[in-house]
């Protein structure tokens, strides 16, 4: 066999260990850091909040019962559904199996999609503080639906 001869290594003065030295200064700071965050943290969390107070991050946040009307189609002639809306982000407030997507923007414009086995639905239209309105299109069981809905804030 050829190559290079191996050399040694002198031993080194310490015995080897798992981590490297660290400093103590740097140590001190993260532990200091590390227990200030945890303080400050604490002290959020126990802070007083005014009972009662919602802090919805848009108006149209809330409970909201939509009703939909069939116009064509051989869809249910109507349908309720509850809705909640939380930082503009619609879902679905029940039971039934249905899987919800929807948005509302700051200015009110609302758009949701809504399935149920093979039946969909999409809708848009625009959310006032304590009501809504807007059409939809779809597809039912056995044919293409179009109808309206219209919403309006639950009491809580």
């Amino acid at each position: 066999m050829t190559g290079r001869p191996l050399t040694s290594h002198p031993p080194t003065s310490s015995p080897p260990t798992s981590s490297p030295p660290t400093n103590h200064r740097l140590t001190h700071h993260r532990l200091r850091t590390t227990a200030l965050g945890a303080i400050l943290t604490t002290l959020l969390a126990l802070a007083p909040y005014p009972t009662g107070t919602a802090y919805a991050r848009t108006i149209y946040d809330g409970a909201w019962s939509v009703l939909i009307v069939t116009m064509s189609g051989s869809c249910d002639p109507s349908y309720r559904y509850g809705l909640l809306i939380n930082d503009g982000i619609v879902s679905y407030d029940g039971i039934a199996p249905i899987t919800m997507q929807g948005r509302v923007t700051p200015k009110g414009a609302v758009r949701v999609i809504l399935q149920s086995g093979g039946q969909w639905a999409d809708g848009s239209g625009k959310l006032t503080r304590n009501r809504g309105a807007g059409v939809w299109r779809g597809q039912g069981v056995s044919s293409a639906c179009t109808g309206t809905w219209l919403a309006e804030r639950r009491d809580n």
